[in-house]
């Protein structure tokens, strides 16, 4: 019985041995995965190692670098080296607009363009000069209207934003394009565009500034200069162009939103204003009856007409309109400089109010044309006299009163010639054409329109 049951022990281990032998055994498949997860992470890892080499040169250059940061900004290895200024180019002046092609370039004076290097880095603004060393020499160069998008720009995009000419056309700048800039200042020669703006992105050019090549800033940096961005029109524009200031004698289409043969002008030709001087008269005796006639213009519109108008320069010449008992001053735009009622002197001021007067100016403005007029002599020498006599005398048939002013008068610097009867007004220069038939000495001041009174007008509306 125990050699039997030995035997099967051990053919029940045998047993057990084949079965854990073939378990053992790995099976085709398996050994093929194998093989292939093998090469793939071969594969991966040839491709990850570029990668990883790269990632871990700029972690390393990155920590160097701010170690090194960290030590050059410690205070006992700091060396203090002197801030280099920074020099900024400036137009001194705003251009003169509008501009047309062929036509030369100017200030708002209508001087010369001037350039003058300037230190920005305090920031005061007081833009004195810098003077260099040396000169250098300047280009100048076009600009698109649309730069810069704010205040700063790099010279790159300054090169960038050059405009050039169109094909076939001739430069886009022409004359002296170049400025060389002497003790921080630089005159610039007559320049003019040869194009128009209308072919650009932005419909405007600017006129820019930079250190030319092989100038040198004498080792400092040098900001480029623009001037404010501008329309350029064709020549045959300017037959159109308004004045600035405007005169008496342009016709009235000159003003600003008023364009030649267009609504408004029709509306002001058809009641009998035709030039500037008109226009101003009117606006004096009867402003709402002018703000009827330009209906249809906005109001801010009209506010930039008005106010153009008003820009104008009056010139030298003096109205009278007279009757048996009065006498009126006015300016060429029917403003009351003086007038003399019954032998009462009112002064433009003190007119303001008097209804009496008003209706006299608006008989007046109906009579323009029939009005004595008189000149400003500008080369007069000033004389002052001595008096205190007021005297009044009757004067032939009409029983005009000869007023002769006393001292409080001459203090304004008229001189009343007794012998005479002529009136001379010294100090401010007028001077009688023909002999008046009295003397009335006149108050008169300024030679703009925006310096006087209009007796029609509210004054805390001015």
């Amino acid at each position: 019985m125990a050699g039997k049951r030995l035997f099967q022990d051990l053919e029940s281990d045998k047993g057990n041995k084949t079965e854990k032998q073939m378990k053992a055994l790995p099976s085709l498949a398996s050994v093929v995965g194998d093989l292939i997860t093998e090469n793939t992470m071969k594969r991966f890892s040839s491709a990850l190692e570029p990668l990883l080499r790269k990632v871990v040169r700029q972690e390393m250059e990155h920590g160097i670098n701010k170690r090194l940061r960290s030590f050059s900004r410690s205070s006992s290895f700091r060396v203090e080296a002197p801030e280099t200024p920074k020099l900024k180019l400036m137009f001194r002046k705003n251009l003169m607009t509008p501009i047309f092609t062929g036509s030369k370039i100017s200030d708002v004076d209508n001087n010369p363009l001037e350039v003058i290097l300037v230190d920005d880095s305090d920031n005061d603004y007081s833009f004195a000069p810098v003077n260099l060393d040396r000169p250098i020499r300047l280009d100048i160069v076009a600009l698109h209207g649309d730069f810069p998008s704010d205040d700063k720009w790099s010279s790159d995009e300054f090169e960038r934003n050059i405009v050039k000419e169109r094909d076939g056309k001739r430069p886009l700048l022409a004359g002296e394009v170049n400025v060389t800039v002497r003790n921080g200042v630089g005159t610039i020669g007559e320049i003019e565009f040869t194009d128009n703006s209308s072919w650009i992105r932005s419909r405007k050019f600017r006129i820019g500034l930079k250190v030319a090549k092989g100038s040198s800033g004498q080792g400092v940096a040098v900001c480029e200069a623009m001037t404010e961005a501008f329309v350029v029109r064709d020549h045959r524009g300017e037959l159109y162009k308004k004045h600035y200031p405007p005169m008496l004698e342009d016709e009235v289409w000159r003003l600003e939103k008023i364009g030649k043969d267009g609504a408004f002008h029709k509306k002001l030709s058809s009641e009998n204003i035709n030039n500037v001087q008109d226009f101003l008269k009117l606006s004096v005796v009867d402003l709402d009856k002018l703000r009827q006639i330009m209906g249809g213009m906005s109001d801010k519109m009209w506010e930039a007409t008005l106010k153009h108008a008003r820009e104008c320069t009056l010139g030298n010449k003096l109205y009278i309109h007279r009757g048996p008992d009065f006498l009126l001053t006015l300016n060429p735009i029917c403003e009351v400089l003086e007038a003399v009622i019954n032998g009462q002197i009112f002064s433009s001021r003190e007119a303001l109010n008097q209804l009496p007067i008003k209706s006299l100016v608006r008989q007046a403005y109906s009579k323009w044309n029939l009005l004595k007029v008189f000149e400003r002599k500008t080369n007069e020498i000033p004389l002052l006299t001595q008096g205190d006599i007021l005297d009044q005398q009757q004067y032939g048939g009409n029983h005009y009163h000869n007023i002769e002013i006393s001292r409080a008068y001459q203090q304004n610097g008229y001189a009343p010639e007794r012998s005479t009867n002529n009136l001379e007004m010294i100090n401010e220069g007028y001077i009688t054409s023909n002999p008046m038939e009295f003397g009335i000495c006149f108050n008169i001041t300024g030679s703009s329109s925006q310096n006087h009174i209009n007796p029609f007008e509210n004054p805390h509306l001015r």
